[in-house]
């Protein structure tokens, strides 16, 4: 049931600015959206825009009512916690478990688990599929990440995340042997035509790869440490795949026929 917001005395402005200040269990980025969702609107049902002016005693329809995680079934599973207070959690992920719901997953993805972990108390942002969740590690790709239990903590980590504030440091087996350091600079878009694959392709986003051969196994495999300057999808697969020297073990991008 939609309530009616009155703009108090003395105040006017944007309208996602002033109903973020008044109802404050609710970031202004949720505000926006339902904005945008035509669940605030004039009293007489005309949509708004976020960036609409209102002025005292101007009257709105309110709608706001976060997202369920409810229709995902909670799996016990026993993650390896690293850190966990009212606000975060972090945890290493391993190898072979997907992040979150999607075409093709199953009830056993990492979301399903911290639903059962965290007794559904995440960050609803990203909910029903992906509650808690800031970033992701590929299916196959074990490490470190970082849930936010609670809506404030995850607006301040993906600003963190955008900003460049936290660093992400990969350890990998690339094929061949490597000397020194370097970086891979190739901007990366989706394939052409295998569209689950991503690609190098002048018209795709910047993406940078810095990286630092750690140890030599032989002329077959080095040990790198590498760290991404950017956030593609498979950059540092697609990046290791396109100088000559896949993963080790990567089956999508061909490591196969170089042993």
């Amino acid at each position: 049931m939609r309530e009616r917001f009155i703009c108090p005395e003395g105040i006017s402005g944007r309208a996602d600015k002033i109903l973020a200040s008044h109802y404050v269990g609710f970031s202004r980025a949720f505000i926006k959206q339902s904005i945008e969702e035509k669940k605030i609107t004039l009293v007489d049902g005309s949509g708004i825009e976020p960036k609409t002016k209102i002025s005292s005693g101007e009257e709105l329809l309110v709608f706001l009512v976060r997202p369920q995680t409810g229709k995902l079934k909670p799996y016990k599973f026993d993650l390896n916690v690293l850190y966990e207070d009212e606000h975060i959690l972090v945890l290493n992920k391993k190898a072979g478990m997907v992040v979150h719901p999607g075409d093709g997953t199953n009830n056993e993805t990492l979301v399903h688990a911290l639903l059962h972990h965290c007794e559904e108390n995440l960050s609803p942002i990203g909910a029903p599929l992906r509650p808690g969740i800031v970033h992701r590690l590929d299916k196959d790709t074990s490490g470190a990440m970082v849930v936010a239990k609670t809506e404030s903590a995850h607006l301040s980590l993906v600003e963190q995340f955008s900003n460049r504030e936290t660093g992400k440091h990969y350890l990998a087996i690339a094929c061949r042997k490597l000397e020194g350091a370097g970086e891979f600079t190739e901007p990366i878009s989706r394939h052409p035509t295998v569209r689950v694959k991503m690609a190098i392709s002048e018209k795709g986003k910047a993406a940078k790869t810095k990286w630092i051969a750690l140890q030599n196994f032989g002329e077959l495999f080095t040990k790198v440490k590498c760290e991404i300057m950017t956030g593609r999808t498979h950059q540092i697969r697609v990046h290791f795949s396109a100088a000559g020297h896949p993963l080790a073990g990567d089956k999508t991008y061909g490591y196969k026929g170089l042993l």
